[in-house]
């Protein structure tokens, strides 16, 4: 009833009055460069007027998509920009493997475009029947383009007269994506671009080529006699690191999101993307993993929904629920800190229990709203200063704040250290990223704080930042035995005095750790955390999908090591051949050998 479904990263939460979906896929993280290529072929490939794109008559319009050597997800980047392509920009767009093409490349290419679905009409399978007799030239396919796109773009003469030059259809460009480039035939690829840019008046190509490693990749697989007949733009996406912590802000750092992980799971997770795959998709199905075997494994996680829901499920509770509860090691330290009289009650009546859980339920959702606010704000405050003490990234502050009290750590101390020294510009611009961040947060608590903050801030931006005025010390003449005396008296009875930006900052310093002290303390402290934090980091650790790819990256990792060490011996053998001496073998070993 909880969970309807769960499916290439995307979370379906259904309750009797209406779905809640929160989808993540990589077109959402590569939004920014997908958007950009659309906007590229747009440009370029719309039959745009020369003053818009200059190029001669042979050039290629070209994009050069940098991907990263350690970025897995090629397949869905590129899947998502064929969707996007097809749905907002043109038909024709293939894409090709160098597996898949060896030395067929322009054929691959035909039979993706002939084969795809255009709508042309009723007319469609008499003309796919005869495009299937047509050789695979790019001749042929000048004529297919021809007598698509005449029925795909029509306007009837009344309203052509009507339309000026720029509202006129204009022709579709087809994009050929090369997935793999540097794994092409470089003598494949020379051949194909230099026929294409004989036919680009009649057809408008646009490359995109899909790079993992530099764009030097280009100049080294092409000369420079085919790579001038390119018009090249260089587009970068985001690295994997990036996209992992995409995730954690839309998944795990959300508390619209009732399922939580445990910090030592995060770690299992986040160990496997880091140092075995850098795979954000796989990264997504350890969370889906882990997700459900929470909710196959803890009987009470039928309370780990929204709120309104949780509540509902509280009041239904069996007695076997409520006896679950009682068990929960949260549960029974909630008791431990209750009256005798109330401790009595919550361990013999099953309704008083009802309605004490709907209360921790209510305070476990506030809990979740108050401290991700707070946890972003030191993260803002923090990640910027030297050394990073508290994390270069808000995921390893956020495991260090649900495993333990942060305030209880060196590294906090030296964080803190660091930030009452701040200069005024510095500290200004560090709290106006929370008092953006608290904005976003509609709680009562938060909404406080941020009125105490942008109190703090009016007040710094309205200071002078001036020392107070120091009264000048009298010199008298006098032999240096005799002035080292004085000063070091006066040292000893002067007491420092801070100016009252420093008095300001310290004031400033001591709410935010007010806030952290209050608001991100450890979610094992919090009654009924077991409802929604999964923590079996065991399950997670030996089960096939986190055992698979740690042995296998070990196994790749020894086999490697194995023949290093093998060809070592190897080559240490060959050296030492000529000291050998060739001496024929002795009866102990003739007797051993037989």
């Amino acid at each position: 009833r909880l969970i309807d479904g769960v499916f290439q990263g995307c979370f379906v939460f259904k309750s009797a009055s209406k779905k809640r979906k929160r989808q993540l896929g990589v077109d959402q993280l590569n939004k920014k460069v997908l958007d950009s290529l659309a906007e590229f072929i747009k440009k370029h490939g719309l039959g745009c007027s020369s003053d818009v794109w200059r190029q001669r008559a042979s050039e290629i319009p070209t994009a050069a998509l940098m991907l990263g050597v350690n970025v897995p997800d090629h397949a869905m980047t590129f899947r998502s920009l064929c969707n996007l392509l097809q749905d907002s920009v043109t038909p024709f767009v293939v894409s090709v493997h160098a597996k898949e093409c060896a030395g067929l490349l322009i054929q691959k290419v035909l039979e993706q475009l002939m084969g795809s679905g255009v709508s042309v009409d009723e007319e469609k399978e008499d003309d796919t029947a005869l495009l299937q007799r047509t050789p695979c030239t790019i001749s042929a396919l000048c004529q297919w383009y021809k007598t698509v796109t005449k029925k795909c773009i029509q306007v009837s003469p009344e309203r052509k007269e009507n339309l000026t030059n720029n509202d006129l259809p204009q022709s579709l460009p087809v994009v050929v994506i090369f997935k793999d480039f540097e794994a092409f035939n470089s003598q494949v690829l020379q051949d194909f671009i230099l026929i294409c840019s004989r036919y680009t008046q009649e057809l408008p190509f646009v490359f995109i080529f899909g790079i993992a490693t530099s764009p030097s990749a280009i100049q080294h697989r092409l000369p420079h006699s085919v790579s001038s007949l390119l018009c090249i733009e260089v587009f970068h996406s985001l690295s994997c690191t990036q996209h992992l912590a995409s995730v954690f802000d839309k998944l795990i750092l959300n508390a619209q999101f009732p399922f939580k992980l445990s910090s030592r799971v995060i770690q299992v997770l986040v160990g496997v993307f880091l140092y075995h795959d850098f795979n954000v998709q796989n990264f997504v199905k350890g969370l889906q993993f882990s997700m459900l075997e929470h909710f196959n494994s803890q009987p009470l996680s039928l309370l780990c929904c929204q709120k309104q829901e949780a509540l509902l499920s509280a009041k239904t509770l069996s007695k076997q629920n409520v006896e679950q509860i009682r068990h929960l090691p949260s549960f029974m330290r909630y008791v431990e800190t209750q009256e005798p009289q109330e401790q009595v009650r919550l361990l013999t009546n099953d309704e008083h229990v009802k309605e004490v859980c709907q209360t921790l339920l209510k305070n476990l959702h506030k809990y979740h709203k108050n401290y991700y606010p707070i946890l972003q704000c030191l993260h803002s405050l923090t990640s910027s200063l030297p050394k990073f003490p508290l994390g270069k990234h808000i995921r390893e502050l956020h495991v260090s704040c649900i495993e333990k009290n942060l305030w209880e750590t060196e590294e906090y101390d030296s964080a803190l250290q660091l930030l009452r020294i701040l200069a005024k510009d510095e500290l200004v611009a560090a709290l106006r990223k929370c008092a953006e961040t608290l904005k976003s947060a509609n709680t009562k608590r938060m909404q406080n704080a941020l009125q105490q903050l942008e109190d703090f801030i009016g007040r710094l931006e309205t200071l002078e930042g001036k020392l107070d005025s120091v009264s000048k010390m009298e010199y008298q003449k006098t032999d240096l035995f005799q002035l080292q005396k004085t000063l070091l008296e006066k040292e000893s009875r002067r007491t420092k005095r801070m100016n009252s930006f420093e008095v300001l900052r310290s004031q400033v310093m001591d709410f935010i750790d007010s806030l952290v002290r209050e608001y991100l303390t450890p979610a094992e402290f919090q009654p009924l955390n077991e409802v929604c934090y999964y923590s079996s980091s065991g399950v997670l650790r030996h089960h096939p999908f986190y055992y698979l790819k740690v042995t296998d990256h070990s196994f790749r990792l020894t086999r490697r090591q194995s023949i290093y060490i093998f060809l070592h011996c190897f080559i240490c053998c060959i050296a030492e051949l000529p000291k050998l001496k060739h001496k024929p073998p002795t009866k102990s070993q003739q007797k051993l050998f037989l």
